[in-house]
């Protein structure tokens, strides 16, 4: 979202983050900005009974954490290192210092956020209906249209059936059998447990 010559300009550093590694957790006060490097990471909610809400799967080049420097606000969910991760880390005073120096950069949030709240719209939408490989289906199609988390190489799936289930509210056991049975109506591939997109979608 930012070029990395701009953040490291303003004093950005790197850091590593292990696979399961919390970098920073819901309800605390924000006090860096981040960008991804390499490496995925979950920005969920953890229930108190062990269950996860996932919200988004942050890949390289994406950012999270930023809102609660537009509303003053705490974290609203936490981010954990997903697999192992690089990521760029900037105090939140010289963020807020780009954005006023950076008009462009500032629209492009706007953007962002626009654009998660549309995810978050048609998720809602979706998970209302009752027909779980409806909802799988709809999901990929946007995620294939935004080309996330679908492999532009080999169109497979960058998703776990449980991940899937996070996201969806729908048990991973539901989301096993409607797989399965997109599997039988030839609407997606599974080879060796992976998930693949048809070229010409589904």
């Amino acid at each position: 979202m930012i070029p990395v010559d701009i953040l490291l300009e303003n004093g950005a550093t790197y850091r590593k983050a292990e696979p399961g590694e919390l970098i920073f957790n819901e309800g605390s006060i924000p006090t860096y900005y981040y960008q991804l490097v390499t490496g995925r990471v979950r920005w969920s909610n953890l229930l108190d009974d062990g269950r996860e809400v996932l919200h988004k799967i942050v890949e390289p080049g994406d950012i999270f954490g930023e809102m609660p420097f537009f509303d003053e606000g705490v974290y609203a969910a936490s981010a954990i290192a997903d697999v192992a991760c690089t990521l760029l880390r900037l105090r939140a005073d010289r963020f807020k210092q780009i954005l006023t120096d950076h008009p462009a950069i500032h629209f492009d949030f706007s953007k962002s956020m626009a654009s998660n709240l549309r995810f978050k719209f048609m998720l809602t939408d979706i998970v209302s209906r009752n027909c779980p490989e409806d909802i799988i289906t709809n999901l990929i199609q946007y995620l294939n249209q935004e080309r996330k988390l679908i492999c532009q190489d080999c169109n497979r799936l960058m998703l776990t059936r449980q991940q899937l289930a996070n996201m969806t509210g729908l048990r991973v056991e539901t989301i096993i059998r409607a797989i399965k049975n997109m599997e039988r109506n030839e609407r997606v591939n599974i080879v060796k447990g992976k998930v693949f997109i048809p070229a010409d979608g589904i």
